[in-house]
């Protein structure tokens, strides 16, 4: 452990101790006996054991992370989204990770939007309920009315969780470094780098500032379509902790028997809602991560709209497509509808970051019989979800490592899909998706894009028309007075050159005393050759001088 270390491990130690603990209980510890640190394997020791022999491991860890509380929730929720990294199984059990987190005491959140907003909540609001709607992992939500007698909801920061949560994430790096270094199977699953990644999105979860833009931003993106709404932020009555946002009532999507009984066309809500991710995803790049029923509302019927808009909430989590990721996905929907499984093998290659010891072969395979079990089905029979799961157990098997925004991308496919024909069963997202693909070939050969990629790169094409006449007339009068040479620069040849002559006079001088020895040439003593015996030792001579010289280079080669 480094020195550096251990003032974050004493103002954790209490902490840390609780999360070994934790982990020891239910099984999951076993790698610190590795540790070189004989108090954490006393720990690990010490700590009571839970009887979950009957429990298979996915279950012990969701125990574990639900036990260790918010933080290793929040992980164990985005480790539900990375099954090309922990396995479809234990994704599947993460997904059941609910946070349940009480409310605070009402004069704690009175204080808390005092301090960010800077006035008493009755100057603030003309109405403000105390008692909370909904408590979550990071804040809890209060419904409230403005002074200009618009409905809000106004959600609060638990007070102190903010530096709860970042005591944590230096724990959870500081044992995803330990296991990486001393566990071979944890290694498989990056922890480190998967834990920064998770630090990072946490971080920016706690900013409410974040979602507030991100609000701001769907709403300029859907302003024309009255389908659809985000709500309505409130910047004056918002803060880094505390977000005051329009107020939405109406039948949240995952009320599957009240949106029936209302008589609602739940096929139409189902297309709407998947319209609209798409719509994001392909046209914006900047989309909605977390499409599950619970954040989607479908409001009162009005005069714009009359079976009623559908509202999506929660805006937190955001995932953004830039050109490079824009460019990989019109190449992999070109090649999925051409079912060109070379062209999507060297996709996947590009995207994901490969091990070593990568077998190209192996993964074209494994697609092109993904493609031929897909390649007769119907484009209304298609399963979609069915279909992306099968492509991250191929990349996992294969130790492919995808960037958190083609992961998380993936993801959202998969819960559309699922969320959609929840309400209707006969939906089917590929449908959906279809007329994207063919807008991604005509978008990649038209002439406007083909223009702006030369634009992007006029300068360069500028420097390369002002040389070229001038070079190019250079070269060809060299070439007609007969001064056109080629110099081929090679640095260091000539000590290579010089050991490969005396390696081959060296074999050649000692095959030859052989030689001479075996054939016993006169003079001889005792049936042995004396030219033959001094030509061996001279190449032996020879040949040690020459090993002698390629350790030495090779050292100053490292050492460079």
């Amino acid at each position: 452990m480094d020195i550096t270390d251990v003032p974050q491990l004493v103002r954790n130690a209490d902490r840390f101790r609780e999360v070994v603990a934790v982990l020891a209980k239910h099984g999951l510890a076993d790698w610190l006996s590795s540790v070189p640190l004989p108090w954490l394997d006393r720990l690990r020791r010490n700590a009571p054991v839970e009887n979950d022999a009957d429990l298979t491991t996915e279950e012990r860890i969701r125990l574990a992370l639900t036990e260790l509380g918010t933080t290793y929730i929040k992980l164990g929720q985005v480790l539900s989204t990375r099954p090309d990294l922990v396995g479809q199984t234990l994704a599947d059990e993460l997904a059941q990770l609910r946070e349940n987190t009480p409310a605070d005491d009402p004069a704690a959140v009175i204080e808390a939007i005092q301090s960010e907003l800077g006035g008493s909540v009755e100057e603030l609001f003309a109405e403000f309920e105390t008692t909370a709607l909904a408590s979550a992992s990071i804040g809890q939500v209060h419904c409230a009315i403005t002074h200009a007698g618009e409905p809000v909801v106004v959600k609060v920061q638990h007070p102190g969780i903010e530096r709860r949560i970042v005591n944590d994430l230096e724990i959870m790096l500081k044992l995803a470094e330990l296991g990486e270094q001393q566990s071979v199977r944890l290694r498989q699953y990056r922890p480190v780098q998967t834990t920064r990644e998770f630090q990072k999105t946490l971080l920016q979860e706690l900013d409410f500032g974040r979602e507030m833009r991100n609000m701001e931003t769907f709403r300029r993106n859907f302003a024309d379509n009255a389908e659809v709404r985000f709500a309505k932020p409130y910047p004056e009555l918002s803060s880094r902790r505390v977000l005051t946002m329009e107020r939405f009532d109406g039948i949240s999507v995952s009320d599957k028997k009240l949106l029936e009984q209302s008589g609602l066309d739940l096929p139409k809500i189902a297309r709407q809602g998947a319209n609209l991710f798409v719509e994001m995803i392909f046209r914006d790049g900047f989309y909605h991560a977390d499409p599950h029923p619970g954040n989607m509302i479908i409001l009162a019927a009005s005069e714009q709209n009359a079976d009623g808009a559908l509202a999506v909430l929660d805006c937190g989590m955001v995932g953004r497509i830039d050109e490079t990721l824009r460019d990989q996905l019109e190449t992999a929907l070109i090649a999925a509808v051409g079912q060109d499984s070379a062209k999507m093998t060297k996709v996947v290659a590009r995207i994901g970051e490969v091990p070593r010891d990568f077998d190209e072969a192996a993964l074209h395979g494994a697609i092109q019989e993904l493609i031929d079990n897909y390649a007769h089905q119907s484009l209304n029979e298609f399963d979609l979800s069915g279909c992306l799961h099968e492509i991250v157990e191929i990349i996992r098997e294969h130790r492919i490592y995808l960037p958190a925004k083609v992961a998380m991308l993936l993801k959202v496919l998969i819960m559309l899909e699922g969320t959609s024909q929840q309400l209707s069963p006969d939906f089917s997202l590929a449908e959906i998706i279809k007329p994207y693909g063919r807008q991604a070939m005509l978008n990649r050969f038209s002439a406007k894009n083909l223009y702006g990629r030369l634009k992007s790169n006029a300068e360069d094409w500028q420097n390369l028309v002002e040389m070229l006449p001038r070079d190019a007339a250079e070269i060809l009068d060299n070439f007609k007075r007969g001064k056109f040479d080629v110099h081929l620069q090679h640095r260091r040849l000539e000590p290579i050159v010089n050991r490969l002559v005396m390696g081959l006079l060296t074999a050649a001088l000692f095959v030859g005393s052989a030689s001479m020895c075996s054939s016993e040439v006169p003079p001889t003593i005792r049936g042995f050759s004396i030219p033959g015996f001094f030509g061996c030792a001279i190449a032996i001579a020879m040949g040690t001088g020459i090993w002698r010289d390629v350790r030495r280079s090779s050292r100053y080669s490292s050492d460079e």
